[in-house]
């Protein structure tokens, strides 16, 4: 989770700057900020999502993008009922840190 000194400082102002969008027919999720595009790709296999790739530019990184990309990815396929394959290693890494999503690894 977030620390609260993070909650409280920057995800006010990335929230009121970016939002994310889903792009089902490009399978991926993406997060414009600052003339920037910030996406996770994925796949999908047998009602399984497939993380393949987060990717944030180096300009609008480390305030916590990738973080919201995989969240609003995860909350996706459990709203859809899908499991999940995180084969990116930032998602692997994300759900390792973050154990409410681990029912939906498989």
């Amino acid at each position: 989770m977030w620390t609260l000194c993070y909650r409280r400082h920057f995800l006010p102002q990335i929230l009121m700057a970016a939002s994310i969008a889903h792009e089902p027919q490009e399978r991926r999720f993406t997060l414009h900020l600052d003339g920037h595009r910030a996406e996770l790709d994925y796949v999908l296999e047998r009602e399984r999502m497939v993380i393949v790739h987060t990717g944030v530019p180096t300009a609008i990184g480390g305030r916590g993008l990738a973080a919201m990309l995989v969240a609003a990815a995860l909350e996706y396929a459990q709203s859809q009922g899908m499991k999940v394959v995180p084969s990116c290693s930032y998602a692997a890494v994300f759900i390792q840190r973050h154990p409410q999503y681990a029912v939906l690894l498989g």
